[in-house]
């Protein structure tokens, strides 16, 4: 899983950032958007950068968890937002419109059953995805719905572990292998995001686990629980926990216990964009904990990762310190789906034009800024 992920390219690095130092600003001013950029030099080993080819993955799956009241909705609300990514009627397509994103919803789990939907009612290949047109039509009668599913939603997490290993690793690699495949096809950048009623649940429980945090920190309202719920769904964490008690030095035993497979899917697109030199934007509270499991696999991995925002659920914050990244978005968000990580790229793209620009100050005929080291 971590073949081929290579330290960042220093060079490339400070080429980019004497790039921003010659543009006609004051230096550091774009503050931590010229960081990212340099990053993302660093990541590809060039200072010339493009980003022209946004892929969004929204990486759906059901929990069994769901079942022990650990949240406001059903099972079947997961199959119901699925769908509406695939006719670009969920809010996070609304928020891609005109941004040049391809939304690709990506079954990993759902649960099929509950309302009708057959597995060949999704597309394998990608191509033949990407073939679909902006208004959702292709050349089937398919939905358009990547087809990557592990297993027909997880089990109960109080009652044993939500998936076997061998299901969590084929779930991992299949993140893997999606990069790889997005690369092909011309994507340059990789947002995640994700869809699953109750993945909260098992989130807080994966990172609980991986931080070494404390519930408390990191059990949050998800969707929106009122204070009982909220009560019962801490003590669920903390009681899956004690049953399957997950290695938190092996994070695929961590997410096959306590997990799903779009926490597993998400950790593998993470590993690949480290592996394959594309970078990959975190979104909130289950992006930061798949970023998490996946740093635990391999801490170079880290180099592709951008953070997006800083999450309103619980615990949020405290993901990211751990992860070791800065949001530049607050803005109190926790829809999921990607929605931070479609703000994010906005505002990248924007400060890339500046990066792109060629507005330097010799030709402007003004005397330089000099960059001065502070303590």
């Amino acid at each position: 899983m971590t073949e081929g992920i290579t330290p960042p390219d220093h060079k490339a690095y400070r080429e980019a950032l004497k790039r921003w130092d010659a543009l006609a600003k004051p230096i550091g001013s774009l503050g931590a958007f010229e960081e990212m950029i340099s990053a993302l030099a660093a990541l590809k080993g060039s200072a010339d950068i493009s980003l022209e080819r946004p892929v969004l993955t929204v990486v759906c799956a059901d929990n069994g968890v769901v079942s022990e009241g650990v949240s406001q909705s059903g099972q079947e609300v997961t199959l119901s937002v699925m769908k509406a990514l695939s006719k670009h009627e969920s809010t996070v397509s609304f928020m891609a419109e005109d941004t040049g994103i391809t939304v690709i919803p990506v079954d990993a789990g759902v649960n099929l059953s509950l309302q009708g939907l057959r597995e060949e009612d999704e597309i394998s290949g990608l191509p033949e995805l990407l073939d679909y047109d902006d208004d959702g039509n292709g050349r089937t009668d398919k939905y358009r719905i990547l087809n990557r599913r592990i297993l027909n939603g997880t089990a109960d997490i109080l009652k044993g572990p939500a998936m076997s290993r061998q299901d969590c690793l084929k779930a991992v690699l299949s993140g893997i292998s999606l990069v790889r495949e997005l690369k092909e096809a011309g994507a340059d950048m990789v947002l995640t995001g994700e869809m699953g009623i109750g993945n909260t649940t098992t989130s807080a429980a994966v990172a609980c686990v991986i931080t070494k945090e404390a519930p408390e920190l990191l059990v949050g309202r998800g969707a929106g629980l009122p204070d009982d719920k909220l009560e019962k769904k801490l003590r669920v964490v903390k009681e899956a926990l004690r049953i399957n008690k997950p290695d938190g030095r092996d994070p695929i035993d961590v997410i096959a216990k306590v997990g799903g497979p779009d926490i597993a899917m998400l950790t593998g697109i993470f590993l690949g964009g480290a592996r394959f030199g594309v970078p990959a934007v975190i979104d909130g509270y289950i992006s930061q904990t798949a970023a998490l499991c996946a740093k635990g696999i391999s801490a170079s991995c880290t180099k592709a990762m951008i953070a997006s925002h800083s999450s309103a659920e619980t615990g949020g914050d405290l993901l990211l310190e751990h992860l070791g990244k800065r949001a530049v978005i607050g803005a109190g968000m926790r829809l999921g789906e990607g929605s931070g990580a479609v703000m994010l790229y906005m505002l990248l793209k924007s400060a890339l034009n500046v990066y792109n620009s060629g507005h330097i100050f010799e030709r402007l005929g003004i005397e330089p800024y000099v960059r001065y080291n502070t303590t």
